[in-house]
């Protein structure tokens, strides 16, 4: 990975704020954007029936991936969120849910293998 997440964040930002769209860009519209973004992305596999790979779709998909990652970058900001902590401890509480000697190989949610 070429640039850290503190610089991706202060690109995106310095983006918008050349542009002085901060105005427009509140947690309910961001949101509405990473929805619509995301469904864009999801819009690239419509119609493609048992074929679930992403061959000959690649530039599109990152297309689109940037999108969603860019409002969601907006949103992090708007927000006040630390993404780098925010994943971090996201990925520390799955990994509580889904210990890997319980939950390697298989895709069901962490309840099928709760402890009752």
């Amino acid at each position: 990975m070429s640039d850290s997440i503190k610089e991706i964040q202060s690109k995106i930002t310095s983006f918008r704020d050349a542009r002085n769209w901060r105005q427009f860009h509140n947690p309910k519209d961001l949101a509405i954007c990473i929805s619509l973004e995301a469904a864009e992305l999801l819009e690239i596999f419509q119609w493609s029936g048992s074929e679930t790979g992403a061959e000959g779709k690649e530039d599109k998909i990152k297309e689109e991936l940037a999108d969603v990652m860019i409002y969601c970058g907006l949103m992090a900001d708007e927000m006040g969120f630390d993404i780098s902590k925010m994943i971090s401890d996201k990925i520390d509480q799955k990994d509580r849910k889904y210990p890997v000697e319980k939950a390697y190989g298989r895709s069901d949610k962490y309840t099928a293998y709760e402890e009752k």
